[in-house]
């Protein structure tokens, strides 16, 4: 069966009036998230914004930073170093499979605490 783009997250389905009514947040907000390179939304052949599931939650996410006092240059901070921060745990899993594959216990080379 084939699937849906409704069924894909990352299907780009939504547009700019719709989040915004969805979030009950301006549609200049959701223009300077994207200006501010917050929240950059796929793009219509038309150059029109057009947003996916995953965009609407990260929205989500901001506009709670956002209510927290949170500037959108230090919100784009706080996405930045998550983001490295999973890639970090990524590599990291990945090494450690590496480890178990080989044989080795990644937890044997830890150091206690203190």
């Amino acid at each position: 069966m084939a699937r849906l783009p409704i069924d894909d997250h990352y299907a780009p389905l939504y547009s700019l009036g719709q989040v915004a009514d969805m979030l009950r947040v301006q549609q200049a907000f959701l223009r300077r998230l994207d200006e501010f390179e917050v929240v950059r939304p796929h793009r219509s052949p038309g150059g029109q914004r057009r947003y996916s599931r995953a965009d609407i939650t990260l929205v989500q996410y901001v506009v709670e930073l956002s209510d927290e006092g949170m500037t959108l240059i230090a919100i784009r901070r706080v996405l930045e170093l998550e983001q490295q921060v999973k890639e970090l745990q990524d590599e990291l899993e990945h090494m450690r499979a590496l480890l178990r594959r080989h044989g080795a216990d990644p937890a044997a080379g830890r150091r206690p605490a203190g």
